[in-house]
């Protein structure tokens, strides 16, 4: 079958979508509100209902616990400083991709765009949907654990439909991000303002010698660290709309410094409302922290709490795999990975090849994993690439003076986040070696085989496997090339 063309097709069959512009080109339509609403929508997802367990068994105490939660908070400030930097000087999409290949050269840059897509996102896709199968399966194991094949084949069903919706259509997707977005704003809400009217009916009994009991130790607070920055993942998603951002130079950095703070501000309130009613004892005891909250609370309609939970997860899966999908399209039409990657559906207009890709690596993810060490796994390869992004503005301040600089931060604070990405990354390695960490660095390594074999060199005998493979697939999901539309 040869390569259709996608702007003939759409004319032949007369698309419902041919009386959308002629050029594909991306609109500056994203202003400052909306700037904000996409860091505090992507940000708050599943980690805040699973992580307040993880960072309390590293620290052991609420006082440790809550400035762990701050200082997350902190960092994922200046980090997302030091990537509205980068995205105002490299205007470039692909989120780290351009800034690595900018400062190191095209080998780094693979190996991010080779760990993303087969670890970072289908791993995060992956915790998300397990939190999602947690909090649902919790109401009927009332008291006990439920059962791990419960809760994983939940997981997998949640990853499919979302792979499904997305696959299917743009819009869908769309409106189904919308309505979840709203509904984690209310769980949010909810938490909140129970927790601060039982803190102002005097229950503070647990803040008591709040710093009793600590365990401090550098692998402990590194991995509370782990724990506390997924819940904060999302913090450079700006950085993938840059070209959309109306007034990008003003309205990157204003949605930074107002977005994460105040996600951190809900953060720390959320925890303080989850100490409010639970003893540090009995929240590491509990399945699902907002579910336990929620019977203790809004009895007899604690039922809200989860089915919200629910809600805000599958929220966050959602924008997780739609984000996903478009760097696995991006990958495969650089020539990072195989060609089909980056074909279209002919009758969905969506990158569905990239999409069903991401849902099955995720899929698999499903099946040996439990969200702890997932979360460990995630946070180490996603750290690496962040330290060595940052590290790369820090080499650019001195090899590529001339580039103009529109946001410059203090060149103290991207040493700094540097500094603190080396240690999140050596101090679990070090103080408490697990086999995960080895097995995250030989896969990123392993990249390097692919690299040679089918991007720098291109063997002929590696042309010769995936043609016939992309021209099945091709003919399989009817899928064709992407073609821009005429000037």
């Amino acid at each position: 079958m040869g390569e259709t063309s996608l702007r003939k097709r759409r004319e032949d069959k007369k698309s419902i979508q041919s009386n959308e512009p002629k050029t594909t080109s991306l609109q500056k339509e994203v202003g400052l509100i909306s700037g904000i609403c996409i860091i505090v929508g992507t940000i708050i997802g599943s980690g805040i209902f699973i992580s307040p367990k993880s960072v309390l068994s590293n620290t052991e105490a609420v006082g440790p616990c809550l400035i762990i939660w701050a200082a997350c908070g902190i960092l994922a400030t200046l980090g997302a400083l030091c990537f509205a930097e980068l995205g105002t000087t490299i205007t470039k999409s692909g989120g780290e991709y351009p800034y690595l290949m900018e400062a190191f050269g095209p080998i780094p840059a693979y190996l991010f765009s080779w760990t993303s897509l087969f670890v970072i996102k289908p791993s995060s896709f992956a915790i998300i949907c397990l939190s999602f199968s947690e909090y649902v399966s919790a109401p009927f194991y009332s008291g006990c654990k439920p059962p791990e094949v419960v809760v994983k084949c939940l997981g997998a069903a949640a990853i499919m439909l979302i792979t499904t919706i997305n696959a299917l259509s743009v819009r869908l997707g769309s409106y189904v991000q919308n309505i979840f977005t709203a509904a984690k704003m209310v769980i949010v809400a909810i938490i909140v303002i129970s927790g601060m009217v039982l803190l102002a009916q005097g229950n503070t009994k647990n803040f008591e010698n709040s710093f009793e009991g600590s365990k401090v130790s550098v692998g402990a607070i590194s991995l509370a660290f782990y724990n506390g920055l997924w819940a904060y993942d999302g913090w450079n998603q700006l950085n993938y709309i840059t070209e959309e951002l109306r007034n990008p130079f003003r309205n990157l950095p204003l949605s930074i410094i107002i977005g994460i703070p105040l996600v951190t501000v809900c953060y720390i309130l959320m925890n303080i409302s989850y100490f409010t009613v639970m003893t540090t004892t009995e929240l590491l005891q509990s399945q699902a922290v907002a579910v336990t909250f929620g019977d203790r609370v809004l009895y007899p309609a604690s039922w809200v709490v989860p089915l919200f939970v629910a809600f805000s997860t599958i929220g966050a899966a959602n924008g997780s795999c739609f984000t996903a999908g478009r760097l696995i399209y991006v990958a495969g039409r650089e020539g990072h990975m195989l060609k089909v990657l980056s074909y279209i559906s002919v009758k969905r207009l969506t990158p569905a090849p990239a999409i069903i890709f991401h849902g099955t690596i995720a899929t698999i993810y499903i099946i040996p994993g439990d969200i702890n060490s997932l979360v460990n796994y995630f946070s180490f390869a996603a750290w690496l690439f962040y330290g060595m992004t940052i590290l790369g503005l820090v080499v650019m301040r001195f090899t590529r003076k001339e580039l103009e600089r529109p946001i410059k931060v203090p060149i103290v604070i991207p040493i700094l986040v540097t500094f603190i990405s080396v240690f999140l990354v050596l101090a679990p390695i070090i103080s408490e070696p697990a086999w995960e960490y080895l097995y995250c660095v030989i896969f990123i390594l392993s990249g390097l085989v692919f690299y040679f074999l089918f991007v720098y060199y291109k063997f002929g005998w590696a042309q010769k496997v995936s043609k016939p493979i992309t021209m099945y697939l091709q003919m399989l999901m009817e899928v064709v090339p992407p073609e821009e539309e005429p000037k």
